[in-house]
Order: C-alpha cells, then sequence, then structure tokens
C-alpha cells in the first residue's frame, strides 16, 4: 500500500508538472497518463485486480477458434512480446520455470487485459476530442499508440486466456481419468 502511495503521489507530481511545461491540452499529456494508469494498476497487482465488464469478458466462440486473431497477427505480436525484454513489462502472464500454474496465470492474464481494456477507454476520449477538432496527426499517433499499447496486448490476452482455458480443460478431463483409475472405477 505505501509503495502504490508513494508512486502515485511521485506520478501527481509530474503529471502537474509536465502539465505547467506542456500544457494540459497536450495529447502527450494524455498518453502519458495512460502509462500511469498502467503503471499503477501493475502497482497495485497486490491489493486488487480490475475485470473486464461483465458482457465482454467471456471469450466468444470466434475468438476461441482463432481465426481472426491469426488474419490479424496477434499470435506473432505475442511472440514478440516473449522474445524481447517487453516480457518484463508483466511476466506474471507467462507459464515458466518459475510459474507452472496455468490457473493462476490465467488469472493474472484476465487483470491484465482489464488493465489494458480500462487505459484504452480512457485515452478514447481525447482522441474522439482530436477527430472531433480536426488534430490528424494526433489522431494518427495517438491511435498507433492505442494499438499497440493497449488493443494488440488486449487481444494477445483474450487470445492467450482461450489456450489456457484448453490447457485446464485438459488438465481436468487427465486429473479426473487418473482420479478414476486410482479408485478402481
Amino acid at each position: 500500500m505505501l509503495a502504490l502511495l508513494a508512486v502515485l503521489l511521485m506520478f501527481g507530481v509530474s503529471f502537474a508538472l509536465l502539465s505547467r511545461v506542456i500544457g494540459i491540452t497536450s495529447p502527450w499529456l494524455v498518453l502519458l497518463l495512460m502509462f500511469y494508469f498502467l503503471g499503477l494498476v501493475k502497482i497495485a497487482e497486490p491489493l486488487f485486480r480490475l475485470r473486464m465488464p461483465r458482457v465482454l469478458r467471456p471469450l466468444r466462440p470466434w475468438e476461441l477458434a482463432g481465426l481472426v486473431y491469426h488474419r490479424y497477427r496477434v499470435p506473432e505480436f505475442g511472440r514478440v512480446l516473449r522474445k524481447t525484454p517487453l516480457r518484463y513489462l508483466n511476466n506474471a502472464v507467462y507459464i515458466d520455470a518459475t510459474r507452472r500454474d496455468p490457473f493462476k496465470v490465467r488469472i493474472w492474464a484476465e487483470a491484465s487485459e482489464a488493465a489494458h481494456f480500462w487505459a484504452a477507454v480512457l485515452l478514447l476520449p481525447y482522441i474522439v476530442f482530436a477527430v472531433l477538432n480536426g488534430m490528424w496527426k494526433v489522431v494518427a499517433w495517438l491511435s498507433l499508440a492505442q494499438l499497440l499499447v493497449n488493443i494488440y496486448p488486449l487481444l494477445h490476452l483474450r487470445y492467450a486466456r482461450g489456450r489456457l482455458d484448453r490447457t485446464l480443460r485438459r488438465n481436468q478431463v487427465t486429473h479426473a481419468g487418473g482420479a478414476r483409475a486410482k479408485s478402481g472405477a
């Protein structure tokens, strides 16, 4: 809790100082606010986890099939994340030697998915503002940031969650079959 408050204070002071230098309506400040939000959510993870809106939480059949994700190269985006230092921005969503429990990884993936969703929601009003004011360069840059920082990670996390769900179901069937075999059923 103390770390969260310290970071919140630091972000608040930084935001106030930067708003004086670059102006409160600067698109850079809005982009920074989105990154601050993601950082605060990450630091607050031990205390609470964000959730997706109930209607968006379940995976749809087309998501489980993965065809749309493959068409838009979401698995390739995931490989870029896994094979570069970007992995360390949120390594809790990977199964490796220290994290072998797919259920726990799935929980963290879902929380990360929600963080990117809410960060996208946070940035969207300013993009709409920029569109309404004909600030096309700002729209282009913020849309690119939205795509790379929120949308693709969100899609990748949903794709990974579908894969984790299949793994968990397969493990349940395997464990249930093993338990029946041991009991002599």
